[in-house]
């Protein structure tokens, strides 16, 4: 299954192995500007192992190009100057930090060292991404709050606006509804759409909540045992019976 020739991200014949392992195999789908593209699968189906190949974690074979140039070779800070920002699915936040001081860190380009000494010295400032993210995903009123102090689905979006500090050009979300209840995942999905089509950036989703993956993704890819088992259109998707067999067990209302 080959990636479309004017995909954002282009990922062609990606491969993974532990040992005699083939955790990846030979996966290819693409990303365009604007478009937010859903991967679901079964619990150890390669989702996570997909989207660390291509931010350039872990060693790979295969072709990974963005923004038309091939990336494969580049380490993983290469890739994240070169536009690839991502979530995790631990929100690893610094409590000790206040919310804005958390995506500064992502959004200062000078390094975290300097970050780090001109917080210690009093001489913070907070930049432009940073104000314009957190007011993206609608959390600039707790700028000077400490994380703790959120509730669990606000700490999620910070975790979503230190990504966005960063100016990417593509966004890669791991798991970003995790232990939300069903309200707060359709409110979260809302603003994650709202992101894409504000930044006309191109997202990559995981979640195991496929009523938000169906409801906000323009596209959905297929993982099972490491391979593409489907890809087309959340319609297209809700009715293939080998997704059926494989995750859904029934289609989705």
């Amino acid at each position: 299954m080959s990636a479309p020739a004017d995909a954002t991200l282009e990922v062609v014949d990606l491969t993974v192995t532990y040992g005699g392992l083939r955790a990846i195999d030979g996966v290819s789908l693409g990303v365009r500007a604007g478009e937010l593209v859903g991967l679901i699968g079964p619990n150890g189906a390669g989702k996570t192992t997909t989207v660390d190949a291509i931010c350039g974690l872990i060693e790979h074979r295969g072709r990974v190009a963005f923004g038309g140039t091939d990336v494969s070779s580049l380490p993983a800070h290469r890739r994240a100057l070169a536009g690839i920002g991502r979530t995790w699915q631990s929100i690893e936040l610094f409590d000790g930090m206040s919310v804005a001081q958390n995506c500064e860190v992502s959004a200062r380009r000078d390094g975290v060292g300097t970050f780090l000494r001109d917080l210690l010295g009093g001489a913070e400032r907070r930049s432009a991404a940073v104000t314009a993210a957190l007011d993206l995903v609608g959390l600039g009123e707790v700028a000077d709050e400490a994380p703790s102090s959120l509730s669990h689905g606000r700490q999620k979006l910070v975790g979503v606006a230190r990504a966005l500090a960063g100016s990417p050009r593509l966004l890669l979300l791991d798991e970003p509804a995790a232990g939300l209840d069903s309200t707060e995942s359709a409110e979260f999905g809302t603003t994650i759409r709202g992101v894409i089509d504000d930044r006309g950036i191109g997202g990559l989703l995981i979640d195991h909540d496929t009523d938000l993956v169906f409801t906000v993704c323009d596209r959905i890819v297929v993982l099972d045992f490491g391979r593409v088992i489907a890809s087309g259109t959340p319609a297209e998707i809700r009715d293939d019976p080998r997704v059926i067999e494989a995750y859904l067990g029934t289609a989705p209302a």
